[in-house]
Formats: structure tokens, C-alpha cells, sequence
């Protein structure tokens, strides 16, 4: 699960964004359409989240399979594009498949699979996603120059089909025994769905994501503002990137006795102070530090939002429940880029974004409390 998180991320997202300037340039769309392409696709992944989540407590093999086959062909027919509403159309079913091999769909299997030994497993596939961006950018970055887009995509559809479909097949359980009726799971689910405190932390949790999103994604341009030249913002984004991992390896080494709302309340605190540190900051060394805290966070909430339903429902609903929880989240952290240029745009700094997004997250981690 692990090896195919790696290879899922780095075709499914991270390849798109890396060739976004040569798909602009190749076919004469503007670099607005092709973001808007793939924003939409990000969009596709958080509704469709909800009913693969509801699957995946039914048919864990069958949806993993094929939604790396859909991955695959989506990755295919974006390669064969001639306008952008066909690539368009293409990347909206590679945000379908998103949702049926991504990380919530790693958490739904590990989670059914381990039940209280989960923390460990989640731990690893989420350290070998961070690995993704690694591996797959400069991959995708050479491919693009040796071959081109299309061809780079074609490429990279081959390496999907070929990891993750023999593995999902091989590997992914085709039921889950312990789940022992149908009425079970839904009643579980009916339960959480009708309470404030599950509607509660789909709010905070959400506000945390935009908050952290919102502000690292914007990482490079906000540098540039602070004075650094475009090297040096771009070792920013990439100490983000570094202290993502951190932050999960922190996670896993944290005890996990206390009452499930605590860490999300923390990274809300811890979350608040990096962005606005990052805001104040103007010296490398300190802007340099607040990224890695920044990314650290972000990191760490990636588990705890990995956790919240099995810390608080329990794992039958897993599945369900969690489709619920991520879909506004992953909805939030799509627009999250594009609503920091916007309102970078309308504030007049970046800096003014950073302390907003603190703020923000604040909320989000108080919001938590106690639920």
C-alpha cells in the first residue's frame, strides 16, 4: 500500500502540475485553463469521495482495482487531448479515481485491516506519500523534456497500471469479515451522521486544511514577497515538503492516550503560530523555520484527520463516515491556492493572507475542543 501511494500521487497529482507550463505551451491554452483543469479534477475527488467511501467498507478490492484502471485510462485520454475541455473532461475522472486509490481510500483499507493497530501502517503510507513529490517531479520534469507531455503522460499510465492493479488485485481484501451486516454499518453510520459533534469536527477540520493549504501552497510567491529570490522560495516550498514528513514521524512517536480532540487542537495552536510566524518573518533563517513548523503541521494533521472517525465511531462505518468527513476538506484545500492569490490580490500582500489563514486555523483548532 505503501509503494503504490508513492506511484498513485506522483502520476495522479504531482505529474499534472509539473508539466502544467509545458501543456500551456505545447497546445497555446492559457496556464489559467489548465489550472482550472485540474482544480476541477481536485473538485471530482472530493464528491466523489463520499459514495467510494461507502463502497470501500463493501468492496475494498473491487473499488481500488478499478479505480486504478480509471486512473490509468483518464491519464490516457488527457494525453490524447486536442482542446481543453476534452483534457478538462480527462481530469475530472482522474479526480474520480483520485478518490478511489488516494490517501482517504489507503485510510479506509489500513483502518478496516489493522483496527487498533492502525496508527503504525497509517504512519508509513503517509511517510511513503510524502515521498512522491520526490520521486515523481524530476521524473515527470525529465520526461517532459526527452518526450513531451503526452508521451510523459503516456508513460506514467503505464507505471500506474502496472504497480497498482496487480498489487489492489493481489493484495486488497475483496470483503471485510468483521463487518457483519450491512444494517450494522449503517446504523453505525446513521448514528454519527445525525449528531453536531461529527457535523462540528467536519467544520473545524475543514478550516485547518484550507488554513494550512491556503498558505504553504502559496509558499513560493509569498517569499518572493518577502525579499528572496525564486531559488530561495523555492527551498521554502521544499522545506514545507520536508516537514510534512517530520511532522508524521513526530505523530507516530507522540502518545495517544489522551481524548481525540486534543490533537486536533493542537495543530490548530501550533498551526496558528507557524503561519503567523511565517507572516512576521523576514529574515531567511527564521522564514526557513517557520516553513519547516508550518510543514510539520500540515503533516501531522494529515493523521489526525487519517484518525478522527476510528477515534471517535470506531472503525465498522469507517469507510462511510470518512467519505462524509473528506469531502468538504478535500473540496476546501482545492480552492485553498487559488482563494490565496485572490486574496493576495485584493489585500495588496501575501503576508496579510498568512495572518488571515492563522486566524482561520485558530478557529478551526477551538472549534475542536472537546469533540
Amino acid at each position: 500500500m505503501a509503494i503504490t501511494q508513492i506511484v498513485a500521487w506522483g502520476a495522479l497529482y504531482y505529474a499534472v502540475l509539473v508539466a502544467a507550463p509545458a501543456i500551456a505551451g505545447d497546445t497555446g491554452w492559457t496556464d489559467r485553463e489548465v489550472f482550472l483543469a485540474i482544480t476541477a479534477g481536485l473538485l471530482s475527488s472530493a464528491v466523489c469521495a463520499i459514495a467510494v467511501g461507502r463502497w470501500l467498507d463493501r468492496h475494498p478490492r473491487r473499488v481500488m482495482v478499478s479505480g486504478a484502471v480509471l486512473g490509468t485510462l483518464a491519464m490516457l485520454g488527457a494525453a490524447a487531448s486536442q482542446n481543453i475541455w476534452t483534457f478538462a473532461a480527462a481530469w475530472i475522472v482522474c479526480g474520480a479515481a483520485q478518490a478511489a486509490v488516494l490517501y482517504q481510500a489507503a485510510f479506509t483499507v489500513i483502518t478496516h485491516r489493522y483496527r487498533s493497530d492502525r496508527r503504525g501502517p497509517l504512519t508509513l503510507v503517509t511517510l511513503a506519500g510524502g515521498l512522491a513529490s520526490t520521486i515523481f517531479a524530476p521524473l515527470t520534469g525529465w520526461l517532459v523534456v526527452e518526450v513531451g507531455w503526452r508521451v510523459a503522460f503516456a508513460i506514467l499510465a503505464v507505471i500506474l497500471a502496472g504497480v497498482l492493479v496487480p498489487v489492489y488485485f493481489l493484495t486488497v481484501e475483496r470483503v471485510w469479515p468483521h463487518l457483519e451486516a450491512s444494517a450494522a454499518t449503517n446504523g453505525a453510520s446513521r448514528r454519527a451522521l445525525q449528531s453536531t459533534r461529527f457535523w462540528l469536527l467536519t467544520v473545524a477540520l475543514a478550516l485547518l486544511s484550507f488554513s494550512l493549504g491556503a498558505a504553504t501552497l502559496s509558499a513560493v510567491p509569498a517569499s518572493v514577497e518577502k525579499g528572496l529570490d525564486l531559488p530561495s522560495a523555492s527551498w521554502v516550498l521544499g522545506l514545507i515538503g520536508a516537514g510534512q514528513i517530520l511532522g508524521r514521524v513526530l505523530y507516530l512517536a507522540v502518545p495517544h492516550r489522551s481524548a481525540p480532540w486534543i490533537a486536533p487542537a493542537v495543530v490548530g495552536a501550533l498551526g496558528a503560530a507557524s503561519l503567523a510566524g511565517y507572516a512576521v518573518a523576514r529574515e531567511p533563517g527564521w522564514i526557513f523555520a517557520a516553513a519547516i513548523l508550518a510543514g510539520a503541521v500540515r503533516g501531522a494533521f494529515t493523521l489526525v484527520q487519517a484518525s478522527a472517525v476510528s477515534d471517535r465511531w470506531g472503525t465498522t462505518a469507517y469507510g462511510r463516515l470518512n467519505g462524509m468527513l473528506a469531502a468538504p476538506i478535500s473540496a476546501l484545500t482545492a480552492l485553498a491556492p487559488g482563494a490565496a492569490a485572490v486574496l493576495a490580490g485584493l489585500w495588496g500582500s501575501y503576508q496579510a493572507v498568512s495572518l488571515s489563514m492563522a486566524a482561520i486555523c485558530l478557529a478551526g483548532g477551538l472549534l475542536v475542543v472537546r469533540r
